[in-house]
């Protein structure tokens, strides 16, 4: 079971019908350095697949062996 703190297609939706269709749409995050520096990776496929929260990475993440998908992924 993912976690309850995304956003939903309807959110998303919302949120994106501000901006010109042509605008490019990028996945932040960071990256992890010293300095916590944020960086984009540009969305080229939008997915079904599965989602549950990890105990490990204490995060949701992709889950490969589940028989459904619940979520919408963006890669």
């Amino acid at each position: 079971m993912p976690s309850k703190n995304g956003m939903t297609v309807s959110d998303l939706k919302e949120q994106l019908s501000q901006y010109p269709d042509d605008t490019l749409v990028y996945l932040t995050y960071d990256y992890g350095d010293h300095w916590h520096s944020q960086v984009a990776k540009a969305i080229s496929s939008v997915e079904e697949g599965a989602v549950k929260f990890s105990d490990y990475h204490s995060m949701d993440k992709v889950d490969d062996e589940a028989d459904e998908n619940n979520a919408i992924l963006l890669a």
